[in-house]
Formats: C-alpha cells, structure tokens, sequence
C-alpha cells in the first residue's frame, strides 16, 4: 500500500468517525444535554463528547464501521478501551470544576450500510 493509499484510508476513517460523532452528539441534543466538548484530547486518551444536563455528565464513546457483517462497533469496545476512557475522563473532571453529582458513560454503536447511516445508543454503557 502506499502512502498516498494509506492516507486516503485514514482520511475516509476519520470522516465516518466524524459523522458518527455528530450522529450521536445530535441524540444527545435532542435529549435536552448542552454538548461540553468533542474530541476532547487529555493525557493518555481522548473523550469523544462529554455533554451535560443539569447535574448529569455523560461522557460518549462512539464506535463505527462502515457496515456490521462481522461485528457490531460497539463490540469493538473492550474492558482496555472502557478504563482508558475512565481514566481520561477523571483526569479532564481534574481540569475543569464542575457541578456534577452524577456520571454515566455511555456508547453509540453506528454503522454506515445505509445513507444517513444507523445509530444504537446505550445509556450506562460500561
């Protein structure tokens, strides 16, 4: 493969990320959660979207695949993948003073064998 292959590849996956994220922060919108950041990068890990309602911050994992024939991207998230996360988001609460007395972690499952693409979203997620 060439380098030129290769960044064509990766620029395809960054951009289904991309419009999986903005499938699930547009969920999470709809459900009444102010959007705090996306792609929010910390030492160690990156938080996909962090949103907040009244005391509740979720923070979201968004997992995509361009179709699910061998596995659902929300399989692809693993016990390593959840503590990383874990850890990212004590260390981003750590950086910013908020009022929250509850935190859920939460995952969007899209796969893009359709158009506009299908979302599953799982609250409580790990």
């Amino acid at each position: 493969m060439t380098s030129r292959s290769r960044r064509a590849q990766a620029s395809a996956k960054q951009a289904l990320s991309r419009r999986a994220e903005d499938l699930a922060a547009a969920h999470l919108a709809r459900m009444g959660f102010d959007i705090v950041g996306r792609n929010v990068r910390v030492p160690g890990g990156e938080l996909d979207i962090v949103a907040r309602r009244g005391r509740l911050l979720v923070v979201c994992e968004v997992r995509a695949r361009s179709n699910d024939t061998h596995l659902s991207p929300v399989d692809t998230l693993g016990p390593a993948k959840q503590n990383r996360v874990r850890a990212s988001t004590i260390r981003w609460m750590s950086q910013h003073d908020l009022d929250t007395s509850e935190l859920r972690f939460d995952a969007a499952s899209v796969v893009f064998d359709t158009p506009g693409g299908r979302m599953e979203y799982y609250e409580g997620a790990f």
